[in-house]
């Protein structure tokens, strides 16, 4: 029996009966369903067997489930991340505590200088840079958008906007993506990848500690520059500022570039929706155009799970999950749950907020969801603009990525220059 049977047996019966053989050999035949195509997967899940318990992982695919577990940070915790977090940046990071009051202030703290009220400055600087980068790709040529693009414009507002613009902007991607790699791709603990993530770490803190020394006598008007302005709340020093600066690069960088290429693949991937993306994008109005993101990216989201960890046995929708158990809650799956979100197959923009699990939910959801939201959908809206840009035919438009999970390279086509 090859994988092409699932169709006729369904997914449920052939990871039983594998298991039944060769458990190991099971929980790899399900990572690769997740890995390559999970949405039929997901659909028979969140039918049958919502909460699907694994020796390697437990899955969750129904909604209420999904956000359950992203709730529940006494029972489902982020503590797996903090040895790796911690061990790149040389001391506790917020990311990675739960209901502490290292937790509770600093994400306090990060919510105040992140303002909402950024939104629009932040769209202009992305914009702005957007159009710059495309301005010098060559009329009616190819573009490859993660690096000129997707990459370049995340970066340049880590620089202007976060205040942390590294030696250059290769170092700092440099930095995002090795520590990253160790701390979300590195699930078999490779000693190699960790070692890696602790020496770019110690070098970006090296930096941060002389940014934060040198700025002190200019704060200015980014995020550095407030946090340096800052009444310091209990515990609060220059260590702890450093390590939460070091932390926006890290939640940052990675997520933003995958998700434009996760929402250009799918606007651009059908004729009807690509025009009528792009005339959306021409208007006057970037609201106009926002929700195409969105919704692209609730069909074919960048994070299609979102990993936890059981920290007591917990019974969850009537399933007993175990102690120490890795917890995969598939917002992918989530997103297209009938019973929450209405006719989810249909691609329908203006979709109420609580349909989009993009930025998390619960006590992690992204805390820099505002200036994040407007860089992800400007940029993509700038693309967009220009007249003529496609995909190119496989393989050559293909994305390529690193370790099955980072896009690295994504090749497009451009039209004549507006």
């Amino acid at each position: 029996m090859n994988d092409d049977d699932h169709g006729r047996d369904g997914y449920l019966e052939r990871y039983t009966d594998v298991a039944a053989r060769d458990p190991a050999g099971a929980t790899a035949l399900l990572a690769g369903w997740l890995r390559t195509d999970p949405q039929p997967l997901f659909a028979e899940l969140r039918e049958r067997r919502p909460v699907l318990v694994t020796p390697g992982f437990t899955l969750v695919t129904r909604y209420t489930d999904v956000t359950a577990v992203l709730t529940r940070d006494h029972a489902f915790t982020v503590a797996a991340y903090a040895p790796r977090l911690d061990g790149a940046l040389g001391g506790p990071v917020m990311l990675s505590r739960d209901a502490t009051p290292l937790n509770w202030r600093e994400k306090g703290l990060m919510q105040v200088v992140l303002a909402p009220e950024d939104a629009a400055r932040v769209r202009d600087l992305a914009g702005r840079r957007a159009d710059a980068a495309l301005d010098t790709a060559a009329p009616g040529a190819t573009i490859e958008a993660v690096g000129a693009l997707f990459r370049h414009v995340p970066l340049a507002v880590c620089a202007e906007y976060f205040g942390f613009p590294g030696p250059d902007a290769a170092t700092l991607s440099r930095w995002s993506r090795t520590i990253i790699t160790d701390v979300t791709a590195n699930l078999a603990g490779d000693p190699r990848v960790h070692a890696e993530s602790v020496a770019a770490g110690a070098e970006m803190m090296a930096y941060l500690r002389e940014l934060v020394t040198k700025r002190r006598g200019a704060p200015g008007d980014d995020v550095l520059g407030r946090l340096l302005r800052v009444e310091p709340p209990p515990g609060w020093d220059d260590e702890r500022l450093a390590v939460n600066v070091a932390a926006l690069l890290l939640g940052f960088v990675e997520n933003a570039a995958g998700s434009m290429t996760h929402a250009v693949r799918y606007l651009l991937g059908d004729a009807l929706l690509r025009a009528e993306a792009a005339e959306a994008a021409r208007a006057d109005d970037p609201a106009r155009f926002d929700p195409y993101v969105w919704e692209a990216l609730r069909f074919d989201p960048f994070l299609k799970m979102i990993a936890r960890t059981c920290s007591d046995d917990h019974v969850l929708a009537g399933t007993p999950v175990p102690a120490g158990s890795l917890v995969l809650a598939a917002v992918a799956s989530a997103m297209r749950d009938p019973d929450v979100v209405a006719d989810p197959e249909t691609f329908r923009v203006g979709r109420p907020a609580h349909a989009h699990l993009h930025f998390g939910h619960g006590p992690h959801a992204c805390l820099g969801v505002h200036p994040g939201a407007v860089v992800i959908a400007e940029t993509v809206r700038r693309l967009l603009r220009r007249p003529g840009v496609r995909l190119l035919p496989s393989p050559d438009g293909d994305v390529v990525r690193d370790r099955d999970v980072f896009p690295d390279r994504f090749v497009l086509e451009l039209g004549e220059r507006r």
